[in-house]
């Protein structure tokens, strides 16, 4: 079995206005030293051994579902679990 970690952001030039205000809410409470905030969103799936190519069966998934690809930006981890 795989366990795959994906760590969805977005991208550089989007706007993330739930960013800027969690870094308003640090300011407030006196985390002046936070520059910026950026959030996203992490995923872990577990596929079968049995996938044949387990990079391109997460990019088209991610490709296709758990990114907007137009705004977002993603990365994995790929980890072969041993089974117990």
């Amino acid at each position: 079995m795989y366990k795959v970690k994906v760590y969805v952001t977005l991208r550089e030039s989007v706007l993330d206005p739930q960013g800027n205000a969690v870094k308003g809410a640090l300011h407030s409470l006196s985390f002046n030293a936070v520059q910026d905030v950026r959030i996203g969103k992490y995923l872990e799936l577990k596929i079968d051994q049995d996938v044949a190519d387990i990079d391109t069966f997460v990019k088209e998934m991610c490709e296709k579902l758990l990114t907007n690809i137009v705004i977002e930006d993603y990365r994995y981890d790929v980890e072969e679990v041993v089974a117990q």
